[in-house]
């Protein structure tokens, strides 16, 4: 009992101390918004003299924040809609038509998804430059339709479980295939559909890269590119660089504390059902 009890509290002290690192540069981000230059420099994890929101104020007014963070929510969601769609609609037709050329498609996606993304760079991006689609939504929107292969891959695994008897019951009473994934397949997946609408939905958002290489134009940037130019934008004003991170940061914060449920129960589900 002593060494169990002991056990807990080390854990609770390891657990504790990792927290508030963790939390720090939470903090610190957090904090500076409502300071100004000299307050950050003088006092960096010190509270304001005085509580304002001047800085929100600026960046609002001095910079395309709330189209950075439209464009950004039309990307994700469009992005995410069509992944998901696509691998799930993808991994329907592996369990339904089982056979040498699904299993040949198979293992041709998890060559394809073996791939490093650096190395599709040039490619894609030759490929977005004929097509007339750089510096477009539309264009950023196709090239995360890759996302489609690691979606396909987390679903597949969970239709494969999927009692088979429903699905032939509804094609004899008349079913068609796609009716069958419409009213049957997606209800009966949920639980993974969610979380891998919540791993997508975090990685768009807050993906980098292919915004940096594609998006040149202010109107079309994203959030987090709006992040990254807030440095020469605002120069040395880091309290207004902070307030960018920050109008980034709490919708994907607000939205992975709301979902983190239906993370654990769609994965842990994933690895007990059948």
């Amino acid at each position: 009992m002593t060494d169990s009890r002991s056990r807990i509290v080390v854990r609770s002290i390891v657990m504790t101390l990792l927290t508030v690192l963790m939390a720090i540069p939470l903090y610190y981000i957090v904090i500076s918004t409502f300071k100004t230059p000299i307050e950050m420099a003088t006092s960096p994890l010190g509270l304001p003299s005085s509580w304002t929101l001047d800085n929100y104020a600026g960046v609002f007014t001095t910079s395309p924040v709330v189209r950075s963070f439209a464009n950004t929510l039309i990307v994700t969601v469009f992005g995410v809609a069509f992944q998901v769609l696509i691998g799930s609609l993808a991994a329907y037709g592996m369990i339904l038509r089982r056979g040498r050329l699904t299993a040949a498609i198979g293992t041709l996606l998890m060559v394809a998804f073996c791939i490093p993304m650096q190395a599709t760079l040039i490619p894609l991006y030759r490929m977005e430059a004929a097509l007339g689609l750089v510096n477009s939504l539309t264009g950023l929107i196709l090239i995360y339709l890759g996302g489609a292969i690691f979606c396909y891959f987390l679903i597949v695994g969970y239709m494969r479980k999927l009692p088979m008897s429903v699905l032939e019951a509804a094609v004899i009473d008349g079913a068609g295939p796609f009716r069958v994934y419409w009213t049957i397949v997606l209800p009966l997946i949920r639980p993974i559909l969610t979380t891998v609408i919540v791993f997508q939905t975090l990685a768009t958002w807050n993906d980098f890269l292919w915004p940096n290489i594609l998006l040149s134009s202010s109107e079309n940037r994203t959030i987090v590119l709006q992040v990254f130019n807030a440095v020469g934008q605002f120069s040395t004003d880091w309290p207004s660089f902070m307030t960018v991170t920050v109008i980034a940061l709490v919708p994907v914060f607000v939205f992975f504390v709301l979902c983190q449920k239906w993370i654990v129960s769609g994965l842990s589900a994933g690895s007990i059902k059948g």
